[in-house]
């Protein structure tokens, strides 16, 4: 009896599963008609990994739970990121996308910028922006900000917030976050979600120590994580950014 039940409920959540994503592809299928009929018919490659250190961090995105994408800036962390989010999107094997990130940037706060939260938090998703417009197309984009399919929010946002199945969670600028930030993060974790952190610990804004590094020399080691290091020779950006880091690291 109790093995018909299972099998019964196995059968139901698949068919639900194929449910799930029938729907979201006609949901985006015509969202990009509506985008081409405006813009013009647009080709959408494959995402490809511009270095092996970038087509490993994406594998790792890919079969774990959280990942740690560490390194200097220019390496590629957000773009592969966002990347595959986006297609994930597309193909409707995610259902939401959650941008956030530390309202501490370069010194600065959230609340000396000019704007309601919305307005001023726009300014910290500009990085995903180009990457998102680039796999779904502007029109597409709009619409699932505006259907709550992609969530920005800033970091302090997140509490009280359960990361479910079918989402795919971006944390950028991650050594801006405080310990006790990072560990409100990491326990909105629930199943069956994607969880990326990025960040470069050689680059916090805050005093003393940060989240970022802290939560790396905790995890470490932990099944369904991955700590993913890219290196100075893995920055696609420019030689420049590359000559950049190197002078300031001199210093």
């Amino acid at each position: 009896m109790n093995g018909r039940r299972s099998k019964r409920k196995q059968a139901v959540n698949t068919d639900s599963d194929i449910e799930h994503a029938a729907f979201a592809q006609l949901d985006f299928d015509a969202i990009q008609l509506q985008s081409h009929r405006a813009h013009g018919e647009r080709q959408i490659s494959p995402l490809e990994a511009k270095t092996d250190s970038q087509a490993r961090y994406m594998r790792a995105i890919q079969t774990h739970a959280v990942t740690f994408g560490i390194g200097p800036a220019g390496t590629g962390k957000s773009y592969c990121a966002a990347g595959l989010a986006a297609d994930g999107l597309r193909r409707g094997t995610i259902s939401r996308l959650i941008l956030t990130r530390p309202a501490v940037e370069a010194g600065e706060q959230l609340g000396f910028l000019p704007g309601d939260v919305d307005e001023k938090f726009g300014v910290y998703i500009e990085a995903f922006r180009e990457i998102l417009d680039e796999r779904l197309g502007r029109g597409a984009v709009d619409y699932y900000l505006r259907h709550g399919r992609i969530v920005a929010a800033p970091l302090a946002y997140m509490r009280g917030r359960t990361f479910g199945p079918g989402n795919f969670v971006i944390l950028d600028e991650a050594q801006n976050t405080t310990v006790t930030q990072m560990k409100m993060f990491l326990t909105r974790i629930g199943t069956d979600c994607t969880v990326v952190i990025n960040g470069d610990v050689q680059q916090s804004d805050l005093k003393g120590a940060n989240g970022l590094a802290d939560a790396i020399d905790r995890l470490t080691g932990l099944a369904q994580v991955k700590v993913h290091a890219f290196e100075r020779d893995d920055i696609v950006r420019s030689g420049l950014v590359r000559a950049v880091i190197d002078r300031y690291e001199v210093a």
